[in-house]
């Protein structure tokens, strides 16, 4: 006899999950993980921080967008919940009173740790680009790194690598500055001073 065949996995078993778990269908395979360890936490707030403060609220940017921390999204049969997604305020100029959304984001980040790097890369990003998210950031807070890709037809087109201590300017949000120390977790015994 051949392998039973594998039930797919749906919405029910994301919101059967654990609530101390991220729960995600990709590929109709239910994936989980523990809820981000702090430094993952700290570089998706100040990252979500400085790119909302001037493009969700416009105050010092230029505005145009809507950024929203882990939303859940249903996209063509996945769904994801990516660190930080951000749309164009013309392609969704408002947020419906739903629990997850159904449009694709324009921006997509992750925040890498050592439980998720092979999901956001392998699977998570293939999915992005099905569905023509124009840019997606891979964040790296152990490494000090951000990657940034652009959509290029059907795949991505890494644009560039920054870390460290820069002062960079990175696309889609390249109107304003980021200190990407900032988003880095500090040495112990730092107390950032």
């Amino acid at each position: 006899m051949g392998d039973a065949a594998v039930a797919r996995a749906t919405y029910q078993d994301v919101i059967d999950a654990p609530e101390h778990q991220v729960a995600e269908v990709l590929g109709g395979a239910l994936y989980t993980h523990p809820r981000p360890a702090i430094p993952h936490s700290e570089a998706a707030s100040v990252l979500g921080m400085d790119l909302g403060w001037a493009f969700h609220r416009g105050r010092g940017g230029p505005g145009g967008w809507i950024l929203l921390f882990e939303p859940e999204l249903h996209l063509g049969g996945d769904v994801l919940v990516p660190d930080l997604a951000g749309w164009r305020r013309e392609r969704l100029p408002h947020l419906p009173k739903v629990p997850f959304l159904e449009v694709a984001p324009d921006f997509a980040c992750e925040v890498l740790s050592q439980s998720t790097v092979r999901v956001d890369r392998e699977l998570k990003m293939p999915i992005y680009a099905r569905e023509r998210v124009a840019h997606v950031w891979l964040v790296h807070p152990i490494e000090r790194t951000v990657e940034v890709y652009r959509l290029d037809g059907e795949s991505y087109r890494l644009v560039v690598t920054r870390g460290g201590d820069q002062v960079v300017r990175l696309e889609p949000f390249d109107a304003i500055e980021l200190e990407l120390s900032a988003m880095w977790p500090q040495p112990e015994g730092d107390d950032g001073s």
